[in-house]
């Protein structure tokens, strides 16, 4: 096989390239929603039946693969994923492309990841690892359904200009190759497992199951392009998808659960433009693999992800060798929870004190961490999921608390809740934490690049105000995606664009402002090391920013973009953060908001949600269109056992 890419070309593209919660905050005496923890046998949730891909069916999937790209005459790089993202093939057909480039930005002046060149088996893989991250028992989405959440309008086509931005708008940027949360290593291992893109909106990566349970994902890179679908109404013949549509027959997601019956503000998500009558090819009469001519194609290594020789088998989730498992009693007293293990039985992020106390606060305890985790469980537990079926399914959400240091003070989480919220969770605690804190602007100003800091003059500009991030306003992970968005306010077209966007003649879902800019020198870095241009890795940890303890910075994964995260205070001073990802934003934002509520109240009200005085939904700001900023939005009746209208409200 060819090398995977060109890498001068490669790396100088690259170098071109609600409701407010009013009410008390910590400390509050405000009587937390009470409802009982899960007790009894495995809880209210329990882990899916196991399943798991064996090396047979990989090879069954990329022979069906190979007979429909050689139908439409276009050779293909198809990679097939576990469900804890282990990349178990990557095969790449005599003749295909080599390389992708990533969709330039709008008006060809290419900004972060925008006109690079990139191995194709890299997007492959991405494609995969999005198709099993994003999908679960209860909703299988698709990279098309990835591309219209991601966008500046939501639903994005020509017709929708005006409206809001996607829901999960940023969460491309997650699972990265840097990422503290996520593991490495080209062996089969435990996950949750990085993605050499984060995660992928392009065409052509779909979910598999095995008798209803998700599997992993298979992902298809052929054309050359790897961009996003900006006219959702119509209806594509994609190549990529339809190559991806015929490795999954056999082991296509459920129809009840696909993404096209879940709606979001009552628009339809779609899952697949293609379909069986689409193909030209039969998949149930493709050639077996080990019958496929010489010449037809090659398994193909893959510098920190794949080693080559075959197919490979994946693993069972759920057990000890998949890195995620039910906890012990002794590691979360909520039966039905799960942790990330090491594969030997130890916890990855057990739940313990803050490290911080040496930075002159009181630190989080651990019994004050456990009572916020066990908390927002709770809450998880009671909730209504938004895109879940069938309908009145409870929430499946991870959980994640941080400290002031970044450091991560625990992970648990639900047993089907998607992966993908695994490292979006920490992403956004220690977003919320971050960006409330008095060291925000400093850490940003002493980043090497200069693009990364000017972005907090143009939030001194935006805000009329020469302190903004120093830690005097308390900015949820809803408020920060406020200011995340090429126009202020949000789809409001002809509006200048936040002060931490991109603007709209620069932005794309490859390039969305600070969030892109503080990873893409580790990106390429990686990408280096994938190509094999480097021998050197991008570290395990994201960003520049300066250390705060050796090894250690504030954003090791990035920060994130979308609602469900909140900081935590005690008393006046800012102390950590959580955040929560699985479900619909607005129950990711309750979840977050009354865990650190209830927890705090656990413990006696020493620690809490911020004071409501220094809350972001109190300012208005804005040079051209002031506007009233968000904190948090919690849905109206979101409970499964009660029929509370305004859980956040006084909180």
């Amino acid at each position: 096989m060819k090398p995977l890419a060109r890498s001068a070309a490669f790396l100088a593209a690259l170098a071109l390239a609600s409701c407010g919660g009013g009410g008390g905050g910590g400390g509050s005496t405000t009587p937390p929603v009470t409802t009982p923890p899960p007790t009894g046998g495995t809880g209210l949730y329990t882990l899916p039946a196991a399943q798991a891909l064996t090396a047979a069916e990989v090879q069954q999937i990329i022979a069906q693969a190979v007979a429909e790209a050689r139908a439409r005459n276009l050779p293909a790089v198809i990679a097939v994923s576990d469900r804890v993202g282990n990349v178990l093939a990557v095969y790449s057909m005599t003749g295909a492309r080599a390389t992708a480039t990533l969709r330039a930005g709008p008006t060809g002046v290419n900004m972060d990841a925008q006109g690079a060149v990139v191995p194709a088996a890299g997007a492959a893989i991405a494609k995969a690892i999005t198709g099993a991250y994003l999908s679960s028992g209860g909703n299988a989405f698709s990279t098309r359904t990835a591309s219209q959440i991601v966008q500046e309008h939501f639903p994005p086509a020509p017709t929708t200009v005006g409206l809001e931005s996607g829901p999960l708008f940023g969460v491309q940027f997650s699972s990265l190759p840097c990422s503290d949360v996520t593991t490495r290593v080209a062996a089969n291992a435990t996950g949750p497992r990085r993605s050499p893109l984060g995660l992928s909106a392009d065409a052509g990566g779909l979910p598999l199951y095995k008798g209803g349970v998700l599997v992993g994902g298979v992902g298809i890179m052929a054309d050359g392009d790897y961009g996003f679908d900006k006219n959702i109404l119509d209806i594509e013949d994609d190549a990529e998808e339809a190559i991806a549509f015929a490795a999954a027959t056999g082991f296509l997601a459920p129809e009840e659960i696909r993404a096209d019956r879940v709606t979001v503000d009552g628009t339809s998500l779609r899952f697949s433009d293609a379909n069986s009558g689409t193909l030209r090819s039969t998949p149930s009469s493709a050639p077996a693999f080990a019958s496929l001519p010489a010449g037809t194609g090659a398994f193909t290594a893959v510098n920190g992800y794949y080693a080559g020789g075959g197919a490979l088998a994946g693993q069972v989730y759920g057990t000890e060798a998949s890195g995620l498992r039910l906890a012990t009693t002794a590691e979360f007293s909520i039966a039905g929870a799960m942790v990330l293990s090491n594969g030997s039985g130890a916890n990855r992020f057990p739940i313990r004190g803050g490290t911080d106390g040496a930075d002159g606060l009181t630190p989080l305890t651990q019994a004050e961490v456990r009572a916020i985790l066990e908390e927002a469980f709770t809450i998880m537990s009671r909730a209504r999921a938004q895109i879940r079926r069938p309908l009145d399914s409870r929430a499946e959400v991870s959980l994640s608390v941080v400290d002031t240091r970044g450091q991560i003070l625990g992970i648990v989480r639900s047993p089907d809740a998607p992966v993908f919220g695994i490292d979006v969770s920490a992403q956004k605690a220690r977003t919320a934490m971050f960006f409330s804190a008095p060291f925000a602007a400093s850490d940003l100003l002493a980043d090497p690049s200069a693009d990364v800091r000017s972005f907090v003059q143009k939030t001194r500009d935006f805000f009329a105000d020469a302190n903004v991030f120093t830690g005097r306003t308390a900015f949820g992970a809803r408020t920060i995606g406020n200011l995340s968005r090429p126009y202020y306010p949000d789809g409001e077209v002809g509006r200048p664009n936040g002060p931490l966007s991109r603007p709209i003649t620069q932005w794309s879902p490859l390039s969305t402002g600070l969030q892109s800019a503080l990873i893409i020198g580790n990106v390429v870095q990686h990408l280096s090391f994938v190509t094999g241009a480097s021998a050197t890795d991008t570290p395990q940890v994201c960003t520049a920013l300066p250390d705060v303890a050796p090894g250690q910075k504030r954003l090791a994964n990035g920060i994130q973009i979308f609602p469900g995260g909140v900081p935590i205070y005690r008393g006046g001073r800012i102390v950590g953060g959580i955040g929560i990802s699985g479900d619909g934003i607005d129950q990711d934002d309750m979840i977050a908001f009354l865990g650190a509520h209830n927890g705090g109240l656990k413990v006696g009200g020493s620690v809490g949600n911020a004071a409501p005085g220094i809350r972001a939904d109190q300012l208005i700001v804005g040079p051209v269109a002031p506007a009233r900023l968000r904190y948090v939005g919690c849905p109206f009746a979101p409970f499964l056992d009660t029929n509370d209208q305004n859980a956040c409200q006084g909180k």
